[in-house]
């Protein structure tokens, strides 16, 4: 699959390029909405300033996408194999455009009340809900693909949560001696480089899994039903970490708000390990090929930091609204996928 081969099938079939701006649009917007959070406790700590932290998310961004995908690219399998849109290919592309649709449609509205939504989530949600609007019943789900999100959603919970609280605890035990005012030009170094380690990771997991839409995209305009083993080409990893670290650059300071300051007040110490048990569980994740969700997976790397003082110190009705909405995403986005492939059908 070379470059000149997909520019001369866009051009050829407006079906694709179709598919192909709204699977650019998810990913730009990924890149607005759910990279903020690998920098928001790196500029809540005012280690760095917003500005330099989002450029340098987008670079690392696109690092991860780029380099994880070399290595390991069974999140993008997962993705591809998790929904089964064979039958008519003409129509399975309009289920994919809708699905993709209703995923940019979940993403803007949870931004504009800045509420740190998964696009994770809202990803499997909306491919999830077209997939059954398109075979009729829950057959379009591919069920051991799909538990993969149950694993993922576990573990980003409980060990993001166990490895946030166990990181702050085991920094606080080996500094407990040292005057914390010589620790400060430390930390925010240490603190720069593990938040970059978590937009590295957030590249790894996410340009994967829209890597995959994006060939079952191309396949499905080409009249095939499924893509068998395909290897992600170099040019097409380049262009999604391109789009991701563009939608980054813009910035999305409304969820460094809510993630990195109104959640918990952190110190510099804690931000650092809240980044570094966040960028664990990625990477784990990663390398299991589970896919799981960067906002979920940082937000409660969050919340066990600061368990580590007191659970007062969490602030619930920030975390209330957090939860209400990842809760939502499933149904809600998978509703509006279902909905938009009905829609589409009647129209188109």
């Amino acid at each position: 699959m070379t470059f000149s081969w997909f520019i001369g099938q866009i051009a050829g079939s407006p079906a694709l390029l179709i598919t192909v701006i709204l699977t650019l649009g998810v990913i730009f917007v990924n890149g607005w909405t759910d990279a903020p959070n690998a920098i928001a406790t790196c500029v809540a700590t005012r280690a760095m300033k917003a500005q330099p932290a989002v450029l340098m998310a987008a670079f690392f961004n696109f690092l991860g996408t780029f380099v994880m995908t070399m290595i390991n690219a069974t999140v993008a399998m997962t993705i591809k194999n998790m929904v089964d849109f064979s039958g008519d290919t003409h129509t399975a592309t309009l289920a994919l455009c809708a699905a993709l649709f209703a995923i940019i449609l979940w993403a803007v509205m949870a931004w504009w009340f800045g509420i740190p939504t998964s696009e994770s989530h809202a990803l499997i949600a909306g491919l999830s809900g077209a997939a059954i609007a398109l075979q009729g019943s829950f057959s379009g789900i591919n069920w051991n693909e799909w538990v993969k999100v149950i694993y993922g959603l576990v573990l980003s919970t409980f060990l993001g949560f166990g490895s946030g609280y166990g990181a702050a605890k085991l920094v606080a035990f080996i500094c407990r001696d040292i005057d914390r005012r010589k620790t400060t030009g430390f930390f925010r170094g240490a603190q720069i480089a593990a938040a970059g380690a978590t937009a590295f990771m957030h590249g790894a997991q996410d340009g994967q899994k829209f890597m995959g839409v994006l060939i079952l995209g191309v396949f499905l305009a080409n009249g095939s039903e499924t893509t068998g083993t395909v290897a992600i080409p170099l040019w097409m990893m380049v262009m999604c970490s391109l789009v991701m670290a563009i939608g980054t650059s813009i910035g999305g300071y409304k969820i460094i708000k809510a993630v990195g300051m109104d959640m918990v007040k952190l110190e510099g110490y804690q931000g650092f390990s809240a980044d570094l048990a966040a960028s664990f569980c990625l990477l784990l994740s990663s390398l299991f090929g589970l896919p799981v969700s960067t906002t979920h997976t940082k937000t409660t790397a969050i919340m066990g930091v600061g368990a580590t003082k007191r659970l007062s110190a969490v602030n619930f009705s920030v975390v209330k609204e957090m939860v209400l909405t990842w809760v939502l995403t499933f149904p809600g986005c998978g509703l509006i996928g279902y909905g938009m492939v009905k829609l589409f059908a009647a129209v188109l």
